[in-house]
């Protein structure tokens, strides 16, 4: 294991200890394992609330700030935080207009986000969920429900945050982001394994030269595994697949997020990007909004996957907001 790291079972907590001091300005910490805001609460807005497991940064806690999430529960890596963290975190930022709980689906995560949306309503504390499960790869399309969270979850903490930004209400807030989740699906590729701190050893055994696609993000078994193949290949397989999947349609204006699963560099996925805007054009979709970089990450595990958001007016506009956030360069 080449880790920068000291005791294993101190990484989290010394990792947010860091990050908060390298970025006072923005973040606070009202609770153990619990960053918000440095402005929060602020009165009269919806606040946006999500969490998840550490290891996937710039998810989640990189979506705190302006335009984006007011607070994130964090868990130990590739583990939910606690029904109690959430619930610090709802009271943290509570602004007397309700909360939107935006998290990936994973089962861990829904319970305790669900409980602690009971606890907080016991306390008066108003809160709606919508999940992130945008991984076509996780589930057919006739059991979406089962599908695991990815990286398009960043788009919606885009849409989510700016509406809320707007003053807008909770159920105004939610509507918004659920026509958003219902037109965004994601797929990825992996390259190589990661290795969790505590566990000192590959999460999984995938041989050199080979890769899997629709590999989850910690590690679930994906669709198919072989030889590695080209950008090309790998691009023009994962855009027709997404493609096919809601399915989009030739007219249709979509943002993409290629999306770097941690050891692939920025340079390999603008050739990927540039696979999977010429498949697009093939099939009569524009796309109006693209992002190419880290979003959200599985450790050091290589790899990447890819985004599609279809958009309405209303859509694009919130995806353009302002947005502000001291873990990601551009967002």
């Amino acid at each position: 294991m080449r880790k920068l790291i000291n005791e294993p079972k101190s990484f989290v907590d010394e990792m947010l200890e860091g990050v908060l001091l390298a970025h006072p300005e923005s973040l606070r910490s009202p609770a153990r394992r619990v960053l918000v805001r440095a402005d929060a609460p602020r009165q009269g807005k919806v606040a946006i609330v999500t969490g998840g497991g550490s290891g996937h940064l710039p998810l989640f806690m990189g979506y705190v700030g302006q335009g984006l999430a007011d607070a994130v529960a964090v868990g130990d890596v590739f583990a939910s935080p606690s029904a109690e963290q959430v619930l610090e975190a709802t009271r943290a930022v509570d602004g007397g207009a309700g909360a939107l709980y935006l998290y990936g689906n994973y089962s861990g995560d829904t319970m305790n986000f669900d409980l602690a949306a009971e606890l907080a309503q016991l306390e008066g504390l108003e809160t709606t969920t919508v999940l992130g499960a945008d991984d076509v790869a996780s589930a057919p399309p006739a059991e979406a429900a089962r599908r695991r969270g990815v990286a398009g979850i960043a788009m919606l903490y885009k849409v989510a945050g700016a509406k809320a930004e707007l003053g807008a209400t909770l159920g105004q807030v939610v509507e918004v982001t659920e026509r958003a989740a219902a037109g965004l699906r994601s797929m990825g590729v992996a390259l190589s394994p990661c290795t969790v701190p505590a566990a000192g050893k590959p999460t999984f055994d995938l041989p050199e030269g080979e890769m899997e696609l629709g590999m989850g993000i910690h590690g679930e078994p994906g669709v198919a595994r072989g030889p590695l193949q080209s950008a090309a290949d790998v691009g023009a397989d994962l855009a027709r697949r997404l493609v096919a999947d809601l399915p989009y349609e030739r007219g249709d204006e979509v943002a993409v997020l290629v999306n770097g699963l941690g050891a692939t560099p920025v340079e390999e996925l603008y050739v990927l990007f540039r696979t999977v805007h010429a498949v697009l054009a093939e099939h009569g979709v524009q796309v109006r909004r693209a992002w190419v970089g880290e979003y959200a990450t599985s450790l050091e595990m290589a790899g990447a996957s890819v985004s599609l958001m279809r958009l309405g007016p209303e859509l694009l506009s919130l995806l353009e907001a302002p947005s502000r956030s001291p873990l990601l360069a551009r967002w």
